[in-house]
This record gives structure tokens, C-alpha cells and sequence, in this order.
């Protein structure tokens, strides 16, 4: 098992969310293709974080199964807009946490044992 973590990423963590359930379970090859054709912001940045994890396990894409994927919220930065008679409305821009582990398939670990 290996796995791979990005903080403080500028990211809403709720849209961020929609993404990672949508790959969790998945075999990490055929993810990595689905979020390269998935039109979001938050699909890049769990590409990049899910192919980091596969490789800092030395492991093949193919023979690799997203165990979790999370996003948690990470610290905001407020802002201030300002408005009429002087005052101000706040902006919230948030950050998250991705957090991926990848574990190698089953079936791979019989057919190297096999092979020996």
C-alpha cells in the first residue's frame, strides 16, 4: 500500500468531494482516464495526486486499486469585498487536504507468486 498527500491545495473541498467518490474502488488506470477527460478543476488536481501515489509505490497503474481517496477542508483565507456606505462583505476562499492510498489487486500478487 502506498500513499500520496497534497495540503493546502486552493480548492473547495465540497466540489473536490464529488470527484474523489466518483474514483474510489476504481483500478488506478482506468481513473487516471477518466479524471484526464473530466472537465473540473478538482479532477487535475486528483490526477496529479493519484498518479503520485502509484508511483511512490513503484507499482504499475494496471495492477493498482484506489483504496480511499479523501478530501478534507483545510485552513480558509478571508477576504474582504468591498461595498456601498463603506462597508465591507466577507469572501471565503477555501483549501483542502487530498489524501489518496492505492493497494495492489490480489489477482496480481497470485500471479507473481505463481511465476516464481
Amino acid at each position: 500500500m502506498s500513499k500520496a498527500i497534497l495540503k493546502y491545495i486552493r480548492l473547495s473541498p465540497t466540489k473536490a468531494r464529488l470527484i474523489a467518490r466518483e474514483i474510489q474502488g476504481m483500478n488506478a488506470e482506468l481513473a487516471l482516464a477518466t479524471l484526464e477527460f473530466t472537465p473540473n478543476k478538482a479532477a487535475k488536481v486528483i490526477y496529479k495526486v493519484v498518479a503520485s501515489a502509484v508511483a511512490n509505490g513503484n507499482y504499475d497503474a494496471q495492477s493498482v486499486v484506489i483504496k480511499s481517496c479523501r478530501v478534507d477542508a483545510g485552513p480558509v483565507l478571508r477576504r474582504m469585498t468591498p461595498k456601498a456606505r463603506g462597508r465591507g462583505a466577507p469572501i471565503r476562499k477555501p483549501t483542502s487536504h487530498v489524501m489518496v492510498e492505492v493497494i495492489e489487486t490480489k489477482e496480481d500478487k497470485v500471479k507473481k507468486g505463481g511465476v516464481n
